[in-house]
């Protein structure tokens, strides 16, 4: 049996968002690898196993998938979003780089999926419509003065921006910073959007200027999204003009 891995996106959370593509890969799987919640996605069926993991283990979950792979298995290294927006198909290369130089000569796909920056996006109308940057608040693998001056750089270069892990327990006021350091570099009637559960059952879009906006707004589970200086309402729509 020739052995592949694939590394996949699941899209936002909506069944019906997962690409075609991706779908055969995972109905022609030996084994799935991931989170624990996303590999809950996945429906057992025989011929199947699933490697549900820790959300901290990226490394240790990629080289258990290449050494299957190697071994002859046909693994799909699961991921929300897009596999390669801070998630699963770095993680896999980082493994390839460090493993042994066999590793490089496996079948390796990256298979991509339907951001919930995307999702988000869609669902809102059109914010992300010129030039725009993602940025992740969490200072879990970066520093946070790192994340300041891309805040910064970002808000001074005209970009809408998109913001990944904006707040969780473990950092409740770092949000709380990034409105201040928006609302220092920016005018306070931009608008900013906050997008819940995109594309879930319980999903709650809400949209108010970085004036108005607060800390609260937003948890682990939230998509937020910032308009640049040309990004307006129009009805239950938000859209930022395609011209400078």
């Amino acid at each position: 049996m020739s052995g592949w891995i694939a590394v996949a996106g699941l899209g936002p959370g909506d069944d019906a968002l997962i690409t075609p593509q991706v779908q055969a890969a995972l109905e022609g799987a030996t084994d799935i690898v991931g989170y624990f919640p996303y590999v809950a996605r996945i429906p057992p069926r025989d011929g199947l196993t699933l490697h549900g993991s820790d959300n901290r283990v990226e490394l240790e979950r990629a080289a258990h998938a290449l050494r299957m792979a190697a071994g002859g298995r046909r693994v799909v290294i699961v991921s929300s979003g897009d596999p390669g927006v801070f998630a699963m198909a770095s993680a896999l290369f980082e493994a390839v780089e460090n493993g042994p130089p066999a590793w490089l000569d496996l079948d390796i796909r990256v298979l991509p999926g339907i951001t919930a920056m995307l999702a988000a996006a869609a669902r809102l109308g059109a914010p992300l419509g010129h030039d725009f940057c993602a940025i992740n608040l969490s200072d879990n693998l970066k520093p946070w003065a790192v994340i300041e001056h891309r805040l910064r750089m970002a808000a001074r270069g005209g970009f809408a921006m998109a913001f990944y892990n904006p707040r969780s327990r473990s950092r409740p006021h770092q949000f709380g910073q990034t409105l201040e350091i928006l609302r220092a570099e920016c005018c306070g009637a931009r608008l900013i959007s906050f997008a819940r559960d995109v594309c879930k059952p319980d999903e709650r879009l809400l949209t108010t200027t970085l004036a108005e906006a607060t800390a609260e707004m937003a948890d682990m589970r939230t998509v937020v999204i910032v308009g640049n200086a040309q990004t307006r309402r129009l009805g239950r729509f938000v859209y930022t003009p395609r011209s400078a």
